[in-house]
């Protein structure tokens, strides 16, 4: 198994830090084929082979994500795709 932990900051009203994740979650729901759904300020995510959230606070968002064995071996990539929405949301 292998793990996603990303950490950003962020300067948002937690409203607008919500909205940017559901944008976010959309670009992973159609690129991975995952479904979400909010738990408070916690976007979960899940499908075969990978489980996550996105917990958002005033003040940061912290990823999670356990892949399995298959999506392990696409870290990277899918890493990098998550940097970059947040990089288009947050900058």
């Amino acid at each position: 198994m292998s793990n996603i932990d990303i950490r950003r900051s962020h300067a948002r009203p937690l409203k607008e830090a919500r909205a940017a994740i559901e944008r976010v979650a959309e670009h992973i729901a159609e690129k991975f084929d995952v479904e979400y759904g909010w738990n408070g300020n916690t976007m979960e995510f899940s499908r075969g082979g990978v489980d996550g959230h996105i917990a958002v606070s005033p003040k940061d968002i912290h990823v999670t994500a356990t892949l399995g064995f298959l999506l392990g071996a696409i870290k990277g990539p899918i890493e990098r795709e998550i940097q970059r929405y947040l990089d288009e949301e947050f900058g």
